[in-house]
């Protein structure tokens, strides 16, 4: 096959006359092999996001394997052959419209076999196939040196514990049935059988119970915090003074100490109730647990055979549709890895640290972004994170939470692993989990109510076009990048609204405040608002 190809085309694909007989030989090429893998479970225990403290790890010899290309497509079948010949095409072609004709057909040929390969993660896949799934990579020639050593030096293991999974890292968790796939909003035409009813209550059990349990933590932490003040209340009042002209004996108490002791039996009052509460949440964690362990039973095995083949490619399909989402209409939506479209510095793609310290400093200036308040407690709640390998420029939100479990459930954000600007590639992603958790919220009035009503109305006062979505997130993009550091960018009743509905730290607004009027009469107008009544 080599021998068809274009002197320039077999050097881009690292054929040469030494390796003429180790070209792929399809008999063997497309067999057979499989064994077990069981990725980790994530812990989502966790209430703030850790620092970083390694960004890349040990360049790994991933791609020193001269048969790489051969492996990735290897046991794939007609497909990966229809890949493989469009591929030869493609790079062969001279005339600018033969190049975009086997283009157009490299793109869905390229994501079948990605596909198949996402189907078969349990499997313990070789580098090259989970490099294709988690990168894009179908041949370490198309990139350059550097961009291979970039990518060795990518952390491999997921050692933060958080909810930012790679492509392949995702399907695992998929298949293994520790994440429920993706909504989507195609209609089913075939009505639900009985089985599929009962794993859906199973599942909204499943949200209630994880939501009374969030409920009930908090609860145990404020009775901890409450005993722990009782504690030092009572050193306080045990800390006498002397009366050194009568021998050294104790004083009568403080003005402090009467303090304390008038502290005590409101804490005491609020410790029973407290105590009464979380005597209630369990018998409800151990009532909806019973319901659970039935509804379990109930389903026979129904529930284990939802994640097979077919249920992994919907959700890998899902996962496309989300790069589409990312990329846009005039992206680039070309899947495979090209030096051309990648920087060299691995500073300059979404790996998962990288991700992680941006979500951190986000949230350093946004503390509400991951905050959802249920029962009057409110929980800190990641959402999951994917890394699609595509060249969008702005991540996106599929889904704010599960709308089974709206108090505890993650939602889930796509973010490009090589957008052109990867702070505004992740500032998009959360602005939209930000809209749509407050349309969630607001539900049909949100054109009227919160943060979203707010505006909206401001959207249609200015008679603006096009999405409010979209110019939401622009105007997020501009309020956590520029005016958090004192520079003007919004227009006037945007930044009011901003400040008051994803208001900055209190440190940050202390120094905005000498950085201009606008800042200065924004913050003199919470302290009118905060003496007022109903702040």
């Amino acid at each position: 096959m080599a021998g068809d190809l274009d002197p320039e085309v077999e050097e881009l694909l690292g054929i040469d006359e030494q390796q003429e007989n180790d070209q792929p030989d399809f008999a063997a090429l497309f067999s057979e092999d499989r064994t077990a893998d069981t990725p980790d479970i994530v812990d989502t225990s966790k209430k703030s996001f850790p620092k970083v403290t390694q960004f890349e790890q040990k360049p790994k010899p991933y791609f020193n394997d001269k048969d790489y290309y051969k492996k990735a497509l290897a046991n794939l079948g007609d497909s990966a052959k229809r890949l493989h010949g469009l591929l030869s095409q493609f790079l062969g072609a001279k005339d600018p419209q033969d190049r975009s004709l086997y283009r157009g057909r490299l793109v869905p040929a390229y994501w079948d076999v990605a596909s198949q390969i996402a189907q078969r993660v349990k499997a313990n896949l070789p580098p090259p196939k989970r490099f294709l799934l988690r990168f894009g990579v179908l041949s370490p020639t198309f990139i350059s040196a550097e961009q291979r050593t970039m990518l060795c030096k990518v952390v491999f293991e997921n050692k933060t514990g958080e909810p930012i999974l790679y492509l392949d890292e995702w399907v695992s968790e998929i298949a293994d049935g520790r994440i429920a796939p993706s909504e989507t909003d195609e209609v089913k035409i075939v009505k639900k059988d009985s089985a599929q009813h009962k794993l859906d209550v199973l599942e909204k059990r499943r949200g209630q119970r994880d939501a009374e349990l969030s409920l009930l933590r908090n609860k145990i932490s404020e009775l901890s915090a409450m005993e722990l003040k009782i504690i030092d209340n009572m050193k306080t009042v045990m800390a006498h003074g002397k009366r050194e002209e009568f021998g050294g004996l104790n004083d009568v108490y403080s003005s402090e100490q009467r303090s304390s002791l008038g502290e005590i039996p409101d804490l005491v009052r609020r410790l029973l109730a407290l105590d009464k509460e979380i005597g209630r949440s369990y018998n409800t964690v151990e009532s909806v647990g019973t319901e659970i362990e039935d509804l379990s039973s109930k389903v026979d095995g129904a529930e284990s055979s939802t994640v097979g083949a077919d249920t992994i490619r919907d959700e890998f399909n899902t996962t496309r549709q989300m790069a589409k989402l990312c990329v846009g209409r005039q992206g680039n939506h070309f899947p495979v890895m090209m030096k051309q479209y990648v920087r060299n510095s691995i500073r300059d793609i979404c790996t998962r640290e990288n991700v992680l310290k941006e979500l951190a400093d986000v949230e350093a200036l946004d503390s509400g972004l991951f905050l959802r308040t249920f029962k009057g407690q409110t929980n800190r709640v990641v959402p999951y994170i994917i890394l699609i390998p595509c060249y969008g420029d702005q991540g996106i939100c599929w889904t704010p939470f599960d709308r089974r479990n709206r108090a505890a459930s993650r939602g889930r954000l796509a973010i490009p692993l090589y957008p052109k600007n990867p702070r505004e590639a992740i500032l998009a992603a959360v602005a939209d989990l930000r809209w749509q958790v407050a349309k969630e919220k607001a539900q049909h009035y949100w054109m009227e109510e919160g943060i979203t009503g707010r505006y909206y109305q401001w959207f249609q006062e200015q008679k603006m076009k096009g999405d409010v979505k979209d110019s939401f997130i622009r105007d997020y993009i501009l309020w956590i990048t520029w005016e958090s550091q004192g520079t003007q960018k919004l227009d006037r009743e945007v930044r009011g609204v901003f400040w008051r509905m994803m208001p900055f730290p209190q440190e940050i607004k202390e120094n905005l405040k000498n950085r201009g009027f606008v800042y200065n009469e924004l913050y003199k107008k919470d302290a009118n608002i905060a003496r007022s009544v109903g702040y």
